[in-house]
C-alpha cells in the first residue's frame, strides 16, 4: 500500500520555570540558586537540531513549532529567534508555519513579547489557569488575575494577534459558579483560542502527595457542561477534549499530534514520533524520547547518545495509537489520514468499527470516522474496544 507522509512540526523543550507547581507532572524544573543556563543550553539545541536532521533526511517542511515547557518566555527572544533560524535552515519552514510560544503571566514583560515577535512566533499561549487570586495561590502559580490580565494586554500590543489561554476548572473547592465566572473572565479578554480542562491529581506531585479539596466527579461534568455552553455562545467551537477555538484559530500544532501526524522533539526529555516510507511502499514509524534530566541531555545533544529510547510502532500497535489521538478530535478522522498517517486500510479495522458503532460510540461513512457525542463522554471506554484481538 503505497502512502504519502503526514505532515512534520517540530517540539523545543525548555525545561526551567520560576518555581514548581503542585499540580505539575511535566519535565520542568524550578530555577534555584545560579543562572538560567541559556547559552549552554541553545548550544545544545542546535547541535540537536543538526543530528535530528542528519539521521532523519526528509523533504517536508515544519507546518509548525511549539516552544514548551517549563516556562519558555524565560529565554531571550535572541535565544528563541536563532532556533527558529536553525530550524528553516535544516528543514525548512512552511510559508504559513505556525509558531507558538508557552509563556507564564508571571514573567511577561512588553519587550519580551515583542522581541518574540519579531524573531518569528505568530502565536502566543498564556498559562492563565484562573483569574481567581485566591486560586492561583493554591496552584502556585507567580502571577495574579491582574498580571494575566496585563500579560494578555502586553501581547496584544506585541503584534499578537493569535493569542490562546489555558484555563482550568474543577479547582480546590471551586462551585460551579465560580468555574463559569473564571471563564467568562477569559472570553470577556477575547483570545482566539482557549485550552479549557480539568484540574487532575497526577502521580508524583505535590498535590497527589496531599491532595487539596477537590470538587467531585459530577459537579465537575456541570462545569464542563456549562463551560462549553458559555463557550458556544460566544463564538468559540469545541474540536478537541479540551481545546476551542474561533473560526480559523485551531492549533495546527496540536492538530498534528491529534492525527498522528509526525514531529521533531528536541530537548530534555521531548518526544517525537517519525514515519518513512518503507521498501514495500508501506509505513514505518517510530517513537524517539530524549534524555529526561537537563544534566544528562546536555551532556548529550549532537548525538545518538540524546536518545533515551527509539521504538518502533508496529503494525499491530497502530490501531490504538492511532485511534488514542484521532478519537479526541471531534472531526475524528477521514480514510486517507488513516493510510498517510498510520499506514492502516479501512478493512483493517472493520471489526473493532462494526462493534463501537454498534453500540452507539462512532459514526462511520464513506468519508471517516467521528465519535458520536456519547463515544466523547465515554472516550476509554470506546479506546478499549482498539485493544482488544480482533
Amino acid at each position: 500500500m503505497a502512502v504519502c507522509l503526514p505532515p512534520l512540526a517540530l517540539y523545543v523543550h525548555l525545561p526551567w520555570c520560576v518555581q514548581k507547581c503542585p499540580y505539575c507532572d511535566f519535565n520542568s524544573h524550578g530555577l534555584r540558586e545560579g543562572a538560567l543556563p541559556e547559552t549552554a543550553y541553545t548550544e545544545a539545541l542546535l547541535a540537536d537540531l543538526r543530528w535530528e536532521a542528519e539521521a532523519l533526511q526528509t523533504g517536508r517542511p515544519l507546518v509548525s513549532v511549539f516552544f514548551g515547557g517549563g516556562t519558555p518566555s524565560l529565554f531571550s527572544a535572541d535565544r528563541i529567534g536563532a532556533v527558529l533560524e536553525a530550524a528553516d535552515r535544516t528543514w525548512g519552514l512552511a510559508e504559513d508555519c505556525e509558531i507558538t510560544l508557552e509563556a507564564n503571566p508571571g514573567t511577561a514583560d512588553a519587550a519580551h513579547f515583542a522581541g518574540y515577535r519579531a524573531a518569528g512566533v505568530n502565536r502566543l499561549s498564556l498559562g492563565v489557569q484562573s483569574f481567581d487570586d485566591a486560586q492561583l495561590q493554591r496552584l502556585g502559580r507567580i502571577h495574579d488575575g491582574a498580571a494575566a490580565r496585563r500579560a494578555f494586554a502586553l501581547a496584544r500590543q506585541a503584534g499578537f494577534d493569535n493569542i490562546n489561554l489555558d484555563l482550568m476548572f474543577a479547582l480546590p473547592e471551586q462551585s460551579i459558579a465560580a468555574a463559569a465566572t473564571d471563564l467568562e473572565a477569559a472570553i470577556a479578554l477575547g483570545p482566539e483560542h482557549l485550552s479549557y480542562y480539568h484540574l487532575t491529581l497526577e502521580p508524583n506531585t505535590a498535590f497527589a502527595a496531599a491532595p487539596p479539596p477537590l470538587p467531585d466527579e459530577d459537579t465537575a461534568a456541570d462545569m464542563l457542561d456549562a463551560g462549553g455552553h458559555l463557550l458556544q455562545a460566544a463564538g468559540y467551537g469545541g474540536y478537541e477534549t479540551s481545546a476551542w477555538a474561533r473560526p480559523g484559530r485551531r492549533c495546527r500544532h496540536n492538530r498534528v499530534y491529534w492525527s498522528f501526524g509526525d514531529y521533531i522533539g528536541i530537548g530534555a526529555g521531548a518526544h517525537g514520533k517519525y514515519s518513512a516510507r518503507s521498501g514495500d511502499g508501506g509505513l514505518s514509524i517510530e517513537r524517539r524520547v530524549r534524555w529526561r534530566h537537563p544534566r544528562h541531555y546536555l551532556s548529550a545533544a549532537g548525538g545518538a547518545e540524546v536518545l533515551q529510547s527509539c521504538q518502533a510502532i508496529t503494525p499491530q500497535a497502530r490501531p490504538f495509537e492511532f485511534a488514542m489521538n484521532a478519537l479526541r478530535l471531534h472531526d475524528g478522522f477521514d480514510w486517507d489520514t488513516l493510510a498517510a498517517h498510520a499506514g492502516l486500510r479501512r478493512e483493517d479495522l472493520a471489526g473493532v468499527l462494526e462493534t463501537a458503532q454498534e453500540r452507539g460510540l462512532l459514526s462511520v461513512d464513506e468519508t471517516g470516522v467521528r465519535p458520536t457525542a456519547l463515544g466523547r463522554a465515554h472516550l476509554n471506554t470506546l479506546l478499549q474496544l482498539f485493544l482488544e484481538p480482533a
